[in-house]
């Protein structure tokens, strides 16, 4: 079985408003976003996702979950493909579920929660001090950083001293500020003595690093006065990795949907004051190359990627880095340029110096990945001659192999051809590409498969509240001599041998497996423990691991009073499913066979008398 510290780990790194938005157009509402629900057809917006609790909800069909759960419902995924699928995205790899453990990947999961509690400490930490240090306040306001865009970004100062954060900290020995990257902690000096520790960051103004969550994870620290070097980032970390971590993505997530665009630049202060003038789906790499991780991110988030660089020999160097980890992304779909600032400039003076309405004039004038590679190619050797045009005709095919075999790719063959006098054909052969394929997106996961209603886990739903409220089945009238519950459910349920009629449910419609476990949990009393269901199924493994994958589902927290109407709210789905299943064998069948026209239009005059009882089971 996958390890629940895992899970939890997975759904505290992903973006949930990410991954049911490649599948729904969200609008942002509040807090939360919203859209038409996937699940049912309905015209005005009753499906909402929540980025602070992870979680999605339907109003109108009840429908709700985390990501692992949309990708259940939505794209048809077992519970175990959609915790693959999600790792992968992340960069994760899942435990093995044969049995096979990591004991220092376990630990490092199960430290996840307290080093975030840590870092989110270190981070008020810092932004208390900012206000207590006029040097640190000196050189923002000389950058142009306003207060407003200070707190927005949650900008901090570290003091200078060698052991500041133990102001913030009760145990400055807890492990969790090694761990976290916090403090640094030297050899031992000599046998039996403690090592020496001291805060890595000292003098510097604090850039908080967070993720889709909002979750500190890491820090950037721009020295304030002389020192070296001049910024210093979080090491790596169980929650901090400079390859997959991209600064200020939570700040700039709103903006970025909006526009369906994100700008990515090198630095920190590029973000801030991009920000502040206007420009907020900007985003940085920290203190490292491009990778591809950096763009797989963007690329399931937006169609338009735009790199800024400064114009010298080094900004094109990075450029050229980007472009390589971009080439797999670079779909007839999507448009990836790259935009080169004049010499004297960064993001942040330009946008200083020419304002929004500059910015946007420079960001038009963008130059295409296209353009740049054939610029970038034809300036390494002279195309007059035949070495110039075979060096080109040698280099330009990591670019295309790179590219997938879409139009695109097909453009700028033609073009290369051009360039080095030969036929497209000829050129082709010599890449040993065929021809042209529909384009795909590569591993970047935007999956659309048969919608699966949510009715199809809902037996293992309905196991899953009575197994922490075993009251709940022994609210059935699973007894003959005993009447329908008392409690006033929406759905009005009849004992066995009693036909349903109208928007009834009758017991004798639920799955034979069904009622195996309701009479199993029938066993124990009504007030009995989750510990004691889990004893009375400890030789099920099925079910244990029923039990297990819902551990994380947010019914899995509800209180009897909250979990009885979602309890027989899944079980009106089952009945419902059953009936959909018996109509559809009669349509396959041959339906003008004695009585079958019949027992259609009943089946059909059910399910409408029961679809509207299930709207009315209460929430």
């Amino acid at each position: 079985m996958i390890p629940q510290s895992f899970i939890q780990d997975l759904l505290t790194r992903v973006d949930i408003v990410d991954v049911v938005g490649r599948q729904v157009k969200l609008r942002k509402g509040g807090a939360n976003w919203m859209g038409l629900c996937p699940f049912h057809g309905e015209k005005s917006p009753s499906f909402t996702v929540s980025p602070t609790k992870q979680f999605y909800h339907c109003f109108g069909c009840g429908v709700h979950g985390t990501a692992i759960d949309f990708l259940m419902s939505y794209s048809g995924y077992g519970f175990v493909d959609a915790v693959r699928e999600l790792a992968q995205e992340l960069g994760l790899s899942v435990p093995s579920e044969a049995g096979v453990r990591d004991p220092a990947a376990e630990a490092s999961r199960a430290r996840a929660p307290d080093l975030i509690e840590t870092l989110q400490k270190a981070a008020k930490f810092y932004s208390a001090r900012l206000r207590d240090a006029p040097q640190a306040i000196t050189y923002l306001k000389n950058r142009g950083v306003s207060g407003a865009t200070a707190a927005r970004f949650r900008l901090g100062y570290a003091p200078g001293g060698w052991r500041a954060l133990e102001g913030a900290f009760a145990d400055y020995g807890d492990d969790s500020l090694v761990e976290g990257g916090l403090v640094i902690a030297s050899d031992a000096p000599a046998e039996g003595q403690p090592a020496r520790r001291y805060d890595r960051f000292r003098d510097r103004v604090m850039f908080p690093i967070r993720n889709p969550r909002g979750q500190v994870i890491g820090f950037g620290g721009r020295v304030v006065g002389q020192g070296e070097p001049k910024y210093l980032n979080s090491p790596e970390t169980p929650l901090f990795s400079k390859g997959r971590s991209l600064y200020g993505l939570y700040e700039a997530r709103d903006a970025i949907r909006q526009h369906n665009a994100v700008v990515v630049v090198e630095g920190y202060m590029d973000v801030v004051m991009l920000a502040q003038n206007g420009v907020e789906n900007a985003v940085a790499t920290l203190g490292t190359a491009t990778t591809a991780d950096h763009v797989r991110l963007l690329a399931r988030l937006v169609d338009r990627i735009t790199f800024s660089f400064d114009g010298d020999k080094a900004g094109r160097k990075a450029a050229w880095r980007a472009l390589e980890a971009s080439l797999p992304h670079a779909t007839d779909t999507r448009r990836i340029d790259f935009l080169f600032l004049p010499p004297e400039h960064d993001p942040d003076s330009f946008v200083r110096a020419h304002g929004h309405e500059g910015w946007r004039a420079a960001l038009a004038e963008a130059t295409p990945l296209s353009e740049f590679v054939l610029r970038e190619l034809s300036s390494r050797g002279d195309l007059q001659t035949s070495e110039g045009r075979a060096q080109l005709q040698s280099q330009a095919r990591e670019v295309l192999m790179a590219l997938p075999d879409a139009a695109l790719r097909q453009q700028l063959l033609a073009r290369i051809a051009a360039l080095v006098g030969l036929d497209v054909d000829a050129l082709r052969s010599f890449y040993g590409i065929g021809a042209a394929t529909v384009s795909r997106e590569p591993r970047v996961p935007r999956v659309v498969m048969a919608r699966r209603p949510p009715t199809v886990r809902a037996a293992e739903r309905a196991f899953a509240l009575a197994a922490r409220h075993p009251a709940l089945v022994h609210e059935l009238p699973v007894d003959p001599t005993r009447g329908a519950p008392v409690a006033e459910l929406g759905v009005a349920w009849v004992p066995p041998g009693r036909l349903a009629q109208g928007d009834e449910m009758a017991v004798d419609e639920l799955p034979r497996e069904v009622l195996d476990w309701i009479e199993r949990l029938r066993t124990l009393p009504a007030g009995a423990s989750f510990a004691s269901v889990q004893t009375l199924l400890a030789q099920d493994s099925a079910a244990l691991a029923v039990l297990q994958a819902d551990e994380l589902k947010p019914w899995a927290g509800l209180t009897l009073e909250e979990a009885r109407g979602e309890f027989h709210r899944a079980l009106a789905e089952v009945v419902l499913a059953r009936l959909q299943d018996e109509l559809a064998q009669i349509a396959a069948s041959d339906p003008t066979r004695s009585g079958a026209l019949d027992r259609y239009q009943a089946l059909q005059r059910r399910m409408l008398a029961l679809k509207s009882a299930y709207g009315r089971v209460r929430r």
